[in-house]
């Protein structure tokens, strides 16, 4: 055994039972071909490919300006929660005041102290499937159970409310789900949230974990509809969101949760002794993302859009894929099956997993196995780059299907 490999053995149990992210392993994977030389389109990894609006930028250069380069408060400042406190009332008719805000760093960062301050060892979190590949790792760091729904492909991946029925037990404490979804780009209506809200309303120790970050990116011309907009259930739902995706912003490292006050207390105490408020200078950003123009977040939707249609279009063409159309978010999910147990004489392709890898070494385009994200039949594209690229990337993809028999 080589002593990496020993000292591997020591890492505490929690750590080795982790998955790696398969988002950033095939990402790492796609960098690696491509400094060998190969032209690799990486369409693996979900960030806009846009740039930081300019009265973003310049509330950041502001605020190094104005001297902002100490710790923040822990649950964030309190302009920066007011603001947010202001567009929960506008966008999503949540009526939060700033002390039911946290700020932390990133979205991914607010689900992570939800889950914490929630989930006790044993405790159940269902998890409404496709999921975004950390869901159920936060789970499994929080010694908690998920327990997975999947949502048929023929309903837009979307789980109904007697599959929700079904799944609650004893032991549920929280539910997890995400609209617009990564990776399928699946909406759920206010209807839908609705009638899901009927069934938690019969169970008032159950909690929802409602991660809302692709809310901007929604092409269903409703909006986006929240479930802590519901009265009844507004304070068992923790809403999560941020400036990532919408605003282009994934590098600032800014989500926030609105929740009922005790929680965003045990919150707060958990991360003032983990994190400490997250950057100084990225939250004066977030204010000007909050509440500036949101003029780029829309045209940055519309291209979104327009690049959905090209890619489900071109998509389509190939032999043996299925394609839903995306309501929202910038992927694309194809269901892949139909090249399972096929081979190019060399290699077989028996799940997604090996499909994704067969792609990346012979097309040198860079997609993600649905296995991650619970749904091993399919495969994420992400659909956040120039047109001509994912035109030549389903291009290459296509031609590279043609030698699997």
């Amino acid at each position: 055994m080589s002593a990496v490999a020993e000292q591997t053995q020591l890492l505490a149990d929690r750590i080795t039972a982790l998955e790696e992210s398969s988002t950033l392993a095939m990402t790492k994977k796609a960098r690696e071909l491509a400094a060998l030389g190969h032209k690799v389109i990486s369409l693996s990894v979900g960030e806009p490919d846009f740039k930081t609006p300019a009265h973003i930028c310049e509330a950041g250069k502001q605020a190094i300006d104005d001297g902002f380069h100490g710790y923040s408060p822990v649950a964030g400042f309190p302009d920066l929660r007011q603001a947010i406190a202001d567009k929960l009332r506008r966008d999503n008719n949540i009526d939060w005041q700033p002390e039911n805000i946290v700020v932390s760093t990133g979205a991914k960062h607010s689900l992570a102290n939800a889950i914490q301050v929630l989930v006790n060892p044993g405790d159940e979190v269902i998890i409404f499937a496709p999921y975004w590949v950390s869901y159920s790792e936060m789970v499994k760091l929080a010694e908690g159970k998920a327990v997975i729904v999947d949502g048929a492909f023929e309903n837009d991946f979307k789980v109904i409310p007697e599959q929700l029925e079904a799944a609650i037990t004893p032991r549920t404490k929280v539910i997890m789900y995400a609209s617009p979804n990564n990776p399928t780009g699946s909406v759920y209506s206010e209807a839908e949230l609705r009638a899901l809200g009927a069934v938690l309303e019969k169970h008032e120790d159950v909690f929802v974990l409602a991660d809302e970050i692709y809310e901007y990116i929604n092409f269903t011309g409703n909006g986006n509809f929240s479930m802590g907009s519901i009265p009844a259930l507004k304070e068992r739902v923790i809403t999560v969101n941020g400036v990532a995706k919408g605003f282009a912003m994934t590098g600032w490292r800014i989500g926030f949760i609105g929740a009922a006050k005790w929680i965003t207390q045990g919150v707060e105490k958990l991360q003032g002794q983990v994190t400490s408020g997250t950057c100084s200078i990225a939250q004066k950003a977030a204010v000007a993302a909050f509440t500036g123009t949101l003029e780029p977040t829309m045209e940055m939707a519309k291209a979104y859009q327009r690049r959905r249609d090209l890619v489900v279009k071109l998509l389509k063409d190939i032999p043996g894929f299925k394609v839903n159309v995306p309501q929202g978010a910038f992927y694309a999910f194809p269901d892949v099956s139909y090249y399972f147990g096929k081979s190019d004489g060399e290699n077989t392709i028996n799940n997604s997993d090996d499909f994704s890898l067969w792609l990346l070494n012979n097309s040198y385009v860079s997609t993600v196995a649905g296995s991650g994200f619970g749904a091993p039949d399919c495969i994420r594209i992400s659909t956040a780059a120039a047109d001509e690229k994912l035109e030549e990337a389903v291009a290459r993809i296509k031609k590279a299907v043609e030698t699997l028999k």
